[in-house]
């Protein structure tokens, strides 16, 4: 696998877990990137994945994360910017992609755009979050099953 993380230098992994990783994928031939250029970054990308930009509990959070993200989020421009017509967008959900949750309204009305990903994006035919989340469903059960036991 040839992983790219993307985002601000600001929020660059932390060397010594990056490194570990690095050592990690030596034994598999895996690549593992970190970069600030979305072009760079993203050209002939297979899948591009995003989180939500503050947790719950790090709503404090939300006006710096909103500076810092913003250049980064998923937009057509950047599933085009992958030249790869079949590329797949991922997220773990639950995502902001519009302003029709009462939070997004909210961060809106306070002068933050909190959208990690455009609408475009997460109802395009690029977008398969609901297939992950299924499979994350049968995953959990499967932990839950082995802890039970």
């Amino acid at each position: 696998m040839h992983f790219v993380a993307l985002g601000p230098d600001s929020l660059s992994p932390d060397p010594k877990v990056l490194a570990a990783a690095r050592e990690a994928a030596k034994e598999t031939g895996a690549i593992i990137e970190v970069c600030h250029d979305m072009k760079t970054a993203v050209k002939d990308a297979d899948v591009l994945y995003t989180d939500v930009w503050a947790s719950m509990g790090e709503e404090a959070q939300i006006p710096e994360r909103v500076k810092q993200l913003t250049p980064y989020k998923v937009t057509m421009e950047m599933i085009e910017a992958t030249g790869n017509k079949d590329v797949l967008f991922l997220h773990c959900l639950p995502a902001f992609h519009d302003f029709e949750t009462k939070m997004a309204k909210a961060q809106k009305e306070k002068g933050f755009d909190i959208r990690e990903v455009t609408d475009e994006v997460f109802r395009s035919r690029h977008s398969v979050v609901f297939d992950e989340a299924e499979n994350r469903m049968h995953t959990i059960k499967a932990v839950m099953v082995a802890t039970i036991a």
